[in-house]
Formats: C-alpha cells, sequence, structure tokens
C-alpha cells in the first residue's frame, strides 16, 4: 500500500458526535471526503443532517442523522443502543460533542458543573465502551476524543470545562492502554483557540482576544476546517501505530 492509500477510507462508517457545526461538521466532512460513510449526532440534528448531511451526500458519500442529548445519561444509553442496531460496524467514532458553561469557580453552580462533565466525559465514556466493545471484538477500530489545551491548562472561569477536558486526556490513555493490543486505535486532538460558538466571547473581548492572538505564533484563530487533516490521519490506516496520543492542532500555543 502506498502512503497516501493508507488515508483513504473508502468502505468505512464514521460515528460523528457534535457533527451539525463547528469542527464536528468539519470533521465529518473531511472523513467523507477520505471515502467514508457518515452518522451524524447532535442534539438537534436533523435526520438528514441539514447542511452536513447534504456537503456529506454531495461528496458521494452516505448519511444518518440521529438526534441526542448527551446531558442525559439514559438518552445517550439509548442512542447507543438505537445506533448500534441500526449499524451494527462502526470503524470510526469521533468523540466530539461538548459544551462549555462560563462562570468564576467561587459562584460555579452544581448544576453548571454537573451537565458540562456528563456532556464532555460521562457520555463520552459511554458511547466509546458501548461502540468500542464492538471494536475490540472485531479486532479493528479508530477512536478520537475532541481534547482540548484545557487538557494541559486550567483556563479562566470555565472549571468544569477544565476538569472534563483532562479527564478526556486520561480517558484516552485509559483506554489505549487495554485497546491498542487489540487493534483498537484510541487517541485524542487538541484544538488550539478556534473560531467556533464556543470561543464567541472570547473573541468579542478585545482584551482577551489581542492576548491570546500575542501568543499564538500562527497569528491566527484555528478554523473547523484546519482540522480535517488530522481527523483523517488519526481515523486511516496512516496511524495504525499511533496509540494514546494527544495531537495538538493549536497554531504553535503549546510550543510558546
Amino acid at each position: 500500500m502506498s502512503v497516501l492509500d493508507s488515508f483513504k477510507l473508502d468502505g468505512k462508517t464514521a460515528l460523528v458526535t457534535g457533527a451539525k457545526r463547528g469542527l464536528g461538521r468539519a470533521m465529518a466532512e473531511g472523513l467523507a471526503e477520505a471515502g467514508a460513510d457518515i452518522i451524524g449526532v447532535s442534539a438537534s440534528l436533523e435526520a438528514d443532517g441539514s447542511d452536513v448531511g447534504r456537503a456529506v451526500t454531495g461528496l458521494g458519500r452516505r448519511f444518518t442523522g440521529y438526534a441526542c442529548d448527551f446531558s442525559d445519561r439514559a438518552a445517550v444509553t439509548r442512542f447507543a443502543a438505537e445506533v448500534l442496531a441500526n449499524h451494527p460496524e462502526i470503524d470510526i467514532l469521533i468523540n466530539n460533542a461538548g459544551t462549555i458553561k462560563r462562570m468564576p469557580a467561587a459562584e460555579h453552580p452544581d448544576e453548571l458543573w454537573d451537565e458540562v462533565i456528563e456532556v464532555n466525559l460521562s457520555a463520552q465514556f459511554v458511547l466509546t465502551r458501548e461502540v468500542g466493545r464492538r471494536m475490540v471484538e472485531r479486532g479493528r477500530g479508530k477512536v478520537i476524543f475532541t481534547a482540548s489545551l484545557l487538557s494541559f491548562q486550567g483556563g479562566i472561569t470555565v472549571p468544569g470545562y477544565a476538569a472534563s477536558k483532562g479527564g478526556i486526556a486520561q480517558l484516552t490513555m485509559a483506554f489505549a492502554n487495554e485497546w491498542a493490543g487489540r487493534g483498537v486505535n484510541v487517541n485524542a486532538i487538541a484544538p488550539g483557540y478556534i473560531a467556533t460558538d464556543n470561543t464567541q466571547a472570547l473573541r468579542d473581548d478585545p482584551v482577551r482576544s489581542k492576548a491570546i492572538l500575542d501568543r499564538i505564533p500562527a497569528g491566527r484563530w484555528g478554523r473547523p476546517e484546519d482540522f480535517a487533516g488530522a481527523t483523517v490521519f488519526l481515523a486511516s490506516g496512516a496511524s495504525d501505530y499511533v496509540h494514546g496520543t494527544i495531537l495538538t492542532v493549536d497554531g504553535g500555543w503549546m510550543g510558546r
């Protein structure tokens, strides 16, 4: 197999959470362009996937959309059972769904903490356990988590988010330690500061926005499409010897 051929995903099926917009949509479209059919899920995704669905089918791939509230443990469990019943062989799992709640730690209420931990960490564990079990049985599969720069740093006024993303980094390595020898790759991508809904408040704050841009060696906010290549790499045969890695896509932030 040539190097370029090792990146192809023809005949593969990828489940992408948080697929409706932002990073998830860019990941889904990148995987489709590489040859994969896409199962998308978000809190309010239409069955046809709306814009992301049209983009995927426009590339000649199949798209199936689901809606799931990732803050509801029972809903996540039901979704896992339903999607596996309808699609018993999922080759790639992209754990991208997430949320962020900003409030100073001394004023951060339990309900915000609980919601963020449930969506960003617990739901990811449940879905990976259920989908990953089938991968382990088959002896092959790719799991990719969306981590964060706050998997390494503490952030400001986002204690639940920082805790959840620190947990995602550890969960990535924990799954990899158990599944690497059984043919399943588990890795994560840690985005830097990306122009998405989650960073709108930061981009609207001239002081914070300037401070962030001044530290990014690339000199710009990231774009969702910056993640397509990294996602395809970790989802493909090109990364078969990569396990438990957190790949930063951050414009050089962590090297500063």
